[in-house]
């Protein structure tokens, strides 16, 4: 243990910068992100054609789940289908 208590820790972490406001919107934006990523291979999973739509165009199918295209989320989603 290191002696620090919570109140300590509080009073450190008041000391410090606000977070960067793209910080603050990509945190609020991921748990809309990985259920859509999620949606799209749960179904891309179950379906070989609508797999083969969403490998030929990813943008379309992220568009379709409501979800932005970035280039994270096209990644994640590219890796775990196994599309390159």
């Amino acid at each position: 243990m290191t002696g620090y208590d919570e109140e300590r820790i509080a009073a450190s972490l008041r000391l410090l910068p606000p977070a960067p406001q793209g910080w603050v919107q990509a945190a609020q934006e991921l748990p809309l992100a990985r259920a859509a990523i999620e949606s799209i291979v749960a179904r891309a999973e179950a379906d070989a054609a609508f797999r083969a739509r969403i490998v030929a165009d990813l943008e379309a199918a992220l568009a379709e789940a409501g979800c932005e295209a970035t280039p994270s989320v096209l990644a994640s989603l590219r890796l775990r289908l196994g599309a390159e």
